[in-house]
């Protein structure tokens, strides 16, 4: 399958990831703009993330969708909120909304503490358990013909029919995370993985750990979905000057509780995903070509939060060498969200998508 672009759209000016200065909650025109950037620069998909405080992601997808005419929205969702058979409708709902473009990341939870927001007190490897339940229930209802019944660990119900399908059949299913129960869940249940950005030393064991999950459950590979928040600027010093501009914004933000009161946790991250980019930050700023994790010290990890910093060649270059170990769906989404997403619409975007065009042209011809 091609490679492909993923973004993230944010509701609001101010809410521009895991350090934003304010957030003001949901403004239309503004997602408006936004998801038509995404569609008018070529992005394939782009998340709607899911938090306890945050706008209803399902609503925003559902925005998104009828705002969009191409991309397509990956609506995070968080199993201990919703019934199974009441999700797998809404879904089906949704997905029929935007005909067909919807896909599905699910959220088992890193944070004890924001699972407690919203009533959730079963432990981490309880909620990868209940994960890999809930998927399988949800696929169970959109492919049966009549009533489902199910007597699980987690969920009970019996004799539940839905009428709503969705377009395909089944909507593609994104698991993410970098603990052992993520890798089991995701190498049995995923069609995607997701992880964050680390050297492709680390990203390419990752990889590895889930695909040998999936080649014994004897199911295909997950497609491999990784995350950056690339910072660009004509030059590469440029860009690293623009990068510790940021920088010092993304410190001062992390300094007003205020305005994060309702998305901080406490102490170091309870998720291995963060408490891994903090360690691989320990050892160095900068990996490999051009990957910066200070934004993730700054950010005390809440999130994908390391940088891909460099002119467009070098960052391009940069996201090849990632494909080259077996990624196939680049997440890149800025710390100035909206002119973010247009700049790398125009300067990373054909640039990546030049270079594996000809790989494909050379290929053929030899």
């Amino acid at each position: 399958m091609p490679v492909e672009f993923i973004s993230a759209v944010h509701t609001d000016s101010g809410a521009s990831g895991p350090a934003a200065s304010s957030r003001t909650g949901f403004d239309p025109g503004y997602l408006r703009r936004y998801a038509r950037a995404l569609d008018d620069g070529g992005f394939d998909h782009t998340l709607v993330t899911y938090h306890s405080a945050s706008p209803d992601a399902l609503q925003v997808a559902q925005f998104v969708a009828t705002h969009t005419e191409r991309v397509r929205p990956i609506l995070a969702h968080r199993p201990g909120v919703v019934f199974p058979t009441h999700a797998a409708r809404a879904l089906a709902t949704l997905d029929r909304i935007s005909d067909g473009r919807l896909s599905l990341h699910i959220i088992s939870g890193g944070s004890d503490e924001e699972q407690h927001r919203e009533g959730d007190y079963l432990g981490k490897s309880e909620r990868y358990e209940r994960s890999d339940e809930y998927i399988q229930i949800l696929r169970k209802v959109w492919q049966a013909e009549g009533p489902v019944s199910h007597e699980g660990k987690y969920f009970r119900f019996e004799g539940y029919h839905c009428d709503v399908k969705p377009v395909n059949g089944l909507i593609p299913v994104s698991v993410g995370g970098s603990s052992q129960d993520a890798y089991r869940v995701g190498g049995q249940q995923g069609d995607i993985f997701g992880l964050w950005g680390e050297p492709l030393k680390e990203t390419a064991e990752q990889i590895a750990a889930v695909n040998t999950v999936a080649d014994a459950a004897g199911r295909p590979r997950p497609r491999i979905w990784v995350s950056f928040r690339p910072i660009i600027a004509p030059t590469d010093e440029l860009a690293w000057e623009k990068a510790h501009r940021t920088l010092g914004v993304l410190k001062d933000a992390a300094k007003n509780t205020e305005s994060l009161r309702h998305y901080r946790t406490t102490g170091r991250p309870a998720n291995v995903g963060s408490q891994r980019l903090l360690d691989i930050a320990e050892r160095g700023e900068v990996h490999d070509r051009c990957l910066w994790t200070a934004p993730a010290v700054a950010t005390n990890a809440a999130g994908a939060s390391t940088a891909l910093v460099g002119s467009p060649e070098t960052v391009a270059r940069a996201l090849l060498d990632y494909v080259d170990i077996g990624c196939e769906l680049l997440s890149i989404r800025g710390y100035d969200p909206l002119n973010d997403a247009i700049d790398y619409a125009r300067h990373i975007l054909p640039l990546v998508r030049q270079e594996l065009a000809h790989r494909a042209a050379t290929a053929q011809a030899a």
